[in-house]
């Protein structure tokens, strides 16, 4: 393996690529995003966090031909019945719009007068490579939701959720706290273990 393999995100959220860029820092991957390589969003068809990593993971492989990283992640609302869930994106629209889409879980929590605001965000990562059935790693992180959002780190929900034993959102948090703790930190830390197994540098 060269010391600079390329590694592609399967994604084209800018915040999610740049904090996984962070995340994978002390390995010696050359990390590019599907945008930056102009690859197209694949339909994402499956009913978990999981089966859509995989798929987006799968695609960003056979495009490349190389090794590619997707995350798949998402609020999970208790008192929504588990929404937005895998849906968490499609929930900010075209223009990605995740002020309306934190707009609408306030919204929709006061129409059923919910007192239960807890929540979660999953993320689930799957590790592909041409040939190869992809590796998945999951990972969680329990927490309540606060409205209006706070905080201007971070993106997505961000602004909207406190972690347990936190007060800051994760949109007011220093980045380098959130990613000690976050889902994606967690499953992240099952994919270094991976990676480091292997014999990744």
């Amino acid at each position: 393996m060269s010391t600079r393999r390329i590694l592609v995100i399967a994604s084209h959220n800018p915040g999610k690529v740049r904090e996984i860029r962070e995340l994978l820092a002390p390995f010696s991957f050359s990390v590019r995003g599907a945008a930056e390589l102009g690859l197209p969003e694949p339909e994402e068809t499956g009913q978990t966090f999981a089966e859509n990593a995989d798929l987006k993971a799968r695609a960003a492989a056979e495009a490349t031909g190389g090794l590619a990283l997707a995350d798949d992640s998402g609020l999970v609302v208790y008192a929504l019945d588990g929404s937005p869930g895998i849906y968490s994106a499609r929930w900010a629209g075209p223009e990605k719009d995740f002020v309306a889409a934190m707009a609408r879980v306030g919204r929709e929590l006061e129409e059923i007068r919910a007192e239960d605001h807890s929540a979660k965000f999953v993320c689930a990562l799957a590790l592909a490579e041409p040939g190869h059935e992809p590796e998945i790693f999951e990972g969680e992180v329990h927490g309540r939701l606060v409205f209006p959002p706070r905080g201007t780190r971070g993106f997505g929900y961000d602004p909207i959720f406190v972690a347990e034993g936190m007060d800051q959102t994760f949109g007011e948090m220093e980045p380098a706290l959130k990613h000690s703790i976050s889902h994606r930190a967690r499953a992240f830390a099952k994919l270094k273990s991976h990676l480091e197994a292997s014999g990744v540098p």
